[in-house]
């Protein structure tokens, strides 16, 4: 009993820590993403709003950043301390690709960011410009490493079993597995989601107070119009990766849908319900006949293989995976409804003036981080009991300690979790309550230009 509480305690404790670590590089990927975009446009037209749009969110990038490093570093750890069966098992896979995103990516974002934020005045244009796409281009590249190892885990190919460990047979097969095109996708597509919702949020805040200066206003519409592209092309997205997932991971399928019979002739979507793994059946379901089977395989009459069919040791925790795919899918409606709602109002000249809307853009600045949060849920929670899919049980994989062990340090990463990063919340959030400024001629012919006072300031109300 003692080592089932130590396994739940180690899965919260890495639960918890990769939940908050998540929030920051989802920023720093979108956000680096925009700062390239902006910096493109002040060179292209040479409109100085850019450069002062840069400034400002350059900041919200760094802070994002260090709190991503940080963060990351603590579950590098962990793999040692609680997961040493993992490590021991799936290290000859995950341990080069995780080198290779350092080598590749970590090194290329922080060679170049110094220079991205303070190198205005010590190179040219064109070289800061290309600090600036290498610090993007590595965010990018490092999503890529994780998400391969990642997706090895939920897909694994290219490997051989040998003495127990996992070993790397044909690294391109390991790398390029069959869950990872549109889990990079999808991943990459949240992030630059998460970053528009937080900066149309903070312009929507700042057209609250009356401010309506060029970049509130060109953040506003630089983020909505990003949001009227991307949300549709993430719907389908993430239509392709349930293909892909009920291919490879079909049980997954039916967690997450509260299905448990196969159904004949076609499969109802289970809008709603309560599923019950003890009574194997889906309580108060909303059910829409067909619905499922069109969603699902594309067809009317699609077949999906209900929970029943598979042994209850490799069925994943339901009720869990089934709301946090409809509150993921859920926020993403509702993105999209943002976006045309935006689209419309822009039409009719009052994008800045209709303040419901921007009341409605606010609550919306954390759906992002939320909509992502519940996907890395329903990914995740699904795959149980598997580590590795099919390979290494979740049971298999933790280190040898106690339940004591495993709750001190659980308690001690809560605690710690909420000062640390709950104080870089808190100052981005104070940086966020300023906005971006418009500079005058003054202040942006001056060396290395920032926003009125230095970044500590805004701690001291200033």
């Amino acid at each position: 009993m003692e080592q089932l509480d130590a396994l739940l305690l180690a899965r919260l404790q890495f639960a918890f820590t990769v939940a908050v670590h998540i929030i920051f590089p989802a920023i720093s990927i979108g956000m680096a993403s925009f700062l390239a975009v902006l910096e493109w446009r002040h060179l292209l037209t040479g409109d100085r709003v850019y450069k002062d749009m840069f400034l400002f969110w350059s900041k919200i990038f760094a802070i994002s950043f260090g709190m991503g490093v940080v963060s990351g570093v603590v579950m590098a750890y962990e793999f040692g301390t609680n997961w040493s069966e993992f490590s021991r098992v799936a290290g000859n896979i995950t341990g080069p690709l995780l080198t290779y995103e350092v080598l590749t990516a970590f090194f290329l974002e922080a060679g170049f960011l110094g220079v991205m934020i303070f190198g205005w005045e010590r190179v040219g244009p064109k070289g800061h410009f290309f600090a600036t796409l290498m610090v993007a281009l590595g965010t990018l590249i490092s999503t890529f490493w994780i998400l391969s190892s990642n997706s090895f885990m939920q897909t694994p190919q290219g490997h051989a079993i040998v003495d127990g460990r996992i070993v790397p047979v044909d690294w391109l097969r390991v790398i390029f597995n069959p869950s990872f095109p549109y889990r990079l996708a999808h991943m990459t597509i949240a992030a630059f989601i998460v970053a528009g919702f937080l900066i149309a949020g903070c312009a929507a805040y700042h057209l609250l107070q009356g401010r309506r200066d060029k970049p509130v206003k060109r953040s506003f519409s630089m983020a909505l119009w990003l949001m009227l592209f991307l949300t549709p092309v993430q719907i389908l997205v993430g239509d392709a990766h349930g293909l892909n997932t009920l291919e490879h991971q079909p049980v997954k399928i039916a967690a997450i849908e509260g299905l448990w019979e196969t159904e004949k002739g076609g499969t109802a979507l289970n809008a709603f319900g309560w599923p019950d793994m003890e009574a194997e059946q889906t309580r108060y379901a909303l059910k829409i006949p067909h619905l499922g089977s069109l969603i699902l395989t594309h067809s009317w009459d699609g077949e999906i293989r209900g929970m029943k069919e598979f042994p209850k040791e490799d069925r994943p925790p339901s009720p869990i995976v089934f709301w946090s795919f409809r509150i993921m899918v859920g926020l993403g409606m509702l993105m999209l409804l943002v976006a045309v709602l935006a689209l419309l109002l822009r039409k009719g000249g009052r994008l800045y003036e209709a303040r419901w809307f921007h009341w409605f853009a606010l609550g919306m600045a954390p759906s992002g981080i939320i909509a992502l949060i519940a996907g890395w849920v329903t990914t995740e929670v699904g795959r149980q009991p598997w580590t590795v899919y099919g390979i290494l049980r979740t049971a298999d994989s933790v280190s040898p300690i106690s339940a004591q062990q495993a709750g001190v340090s659980l308690l001690i990463f809560v605690v710690v979790y909420f000062l640390v990063f709950g104080a870089g919340v808190y100052y981005m959030l104070k940086l966020m309550k300023n906005g971006p400024m418009e500079l005058t001629p003054d202040e942006f012919s001056r060396p290395n230009p920032v926003l009125r006072n230095r970044p500590l300031d805004v701690l001291k109300g200033e």
